[in-house]
């Protein structure tokens, strides 16, 4: 393509999308077996390219940062956030996914770092545009489920936010694509598990073809491409670029769930959204300039 930046529309386009593939999955089956299933396949698909290029394994210590990302970062974020949007829409889902830059602004400062002041500003202005988009859901809180959802894609956010802390501290030394297949398989098999264990899981055979069409979509577009695009992304371009993409799969998802699914879009909730983004956006200015006045002061 002659865009230089199609990796970061790619993202920013279909991982909005596949909020509403997610969405429609779980209404006809458990969304830890759908989560289970989506990483099997996809890491399934990952590991056997690399095995065919008969690439190396990891070895040692790559081990140990595989299995912690892919619990943080699949078996935690993934599932749990297909799990939230069985109870909330998609679009509310995906709002509370894009905000894990803030947790990692609250996680760093209780390490002891320092937050500039642009970073508060940002806390502040996205914890309000959250407070706005709650306004309309302030009834909705009186119902379990409900509250469960918006619990499990708070989870699955701050568990985001860890691994993308932990991605940092342990610079890749091993194949990123390599690794995310593995990470997948790992976190496959404990969703797996859990499903069997709980006794949550249903059989494939019962599972109807709407279910499987969401995997196969989730699966292609949202485990393989998406995600190759990501890593290109962040390995190629500017942060400020690559970065643009959670500012905008949250509108994707929004619009998309109020066409497809007749899902709530009022005033209230454009408003908030739009709050709530430019805090983030004000949040990783900040973070972006930190980290170039840590590269300035070590060169």
């Amino acid at each position: 393509m002659d865009c230089p930046y199609w990796p970061c529309l790619l993202c920013a386009f279909f991982w909005g999308t596949t909020w509403i593939a997610s969405k429609e999955g779980v209404k006809h089956m458990p969304a830890l077996q759908l989560a289970a299933i989506r990483q099997f396949i996809g890491g399934i698909l990952y590991v056997s390219f690399f095995l065919y290029k008969k690439a190396p394994w990891p070895k040692g210590k790559q081990w140990k940062t595989i299995i912690i990302l892919s619990i943080l970062n699949f078996a935690l974020s993934n599932g749990l956030s297909t799990w939230g949007v069985k109870y909330i829409s998609s679009g509310l889902g995906a709002i509370l996914n894009a905000v894990f830059p803030l947790w990692i602004v609250i996680i760093t400062f209780f390490r002891g770092e320092k937050l500039a002041k642009l970073a508060i500003m940002g806390l502040i202005t996205s914890f309000g545009g959250v407070c706005v988009i709650f306004y309309d859901h302030l009834s909705d809180f009186l119902q379990p489920d409900f509250r469960f959802g918006i619990f499990l894609s708070f989870i699955a956010t701050i568990s985001w936010a860890f691994g993308s802390l932990y991605t940092k501290k342990k610079a890749a030394t091993f194949n990123p694509y390599f690794s995310l297949g593995l990470q997948m398989v790992i976190s496959s098999s404990f969703l797996f598990a859990i499903t069997g264990a709980t006794g949550t899981s249903v059989n494939i055979t019962s599972i109807p073809a709407i279910s499987w069409w969401a995997i196969a979509y989730l699966v292609i577009i949202g485990s393989i491409l998406s995600f190759i695009a990501f890593i290109y992304m962040i390995q190629k371009l500017p942060p400020e670029i690559n970065s643009v993409y959670a500012y905008i799969n949250p509108i994707i998802a929004v619009l998309l769930g109020a066409i497809i699914f007749g899902e709530v879009l009022t005033v209230t909730i454009a408003i908030g959204g739009a709050i709530t983004l430019f805090g983030l956006f004000m949040v990783n200015k900040s973070i972006r300039r930190a980290r170039r006045l840590l590269l300035e002061n070590k060169s």
